[in-house]
């Protein structure tokens, strides 16, 4: 793969959008389980579920957009 291609600028792209996504889902995740009360161990599953989410849709968005602008040059 070439160090500008489309296919590595997506894949970068999906990547910081995983990581920001997981930091998010786990920010909002954690808050949203003390506000709502979960018990005990689902706690865990509800942050997870959240984290995985999150980090889906904004490595999709972040890929996307790496997409979009791949053919410009600046």
């Amino acid at each position: 793969m070439a160090k500008d291609s489309c296919l590595s600028r997506m894949a970068v792209g999906a990547a910081v959008g995983g990581a920001v996504g997981c930091a998010v889902g786990v920010m909002y995740g954690s808050f949203e389980a003390i506000r709502c009360k979960v018990p005990g161990v689902e706690k865990i599953r509800y942050v997870g579920q959240r984290t995985i989410g999150s980090a889906a849709v904004f490595s999709l968005f972040l890929s996307a957009g790496a997409l979009i602008h791949c053919g410009k040059s600046y």
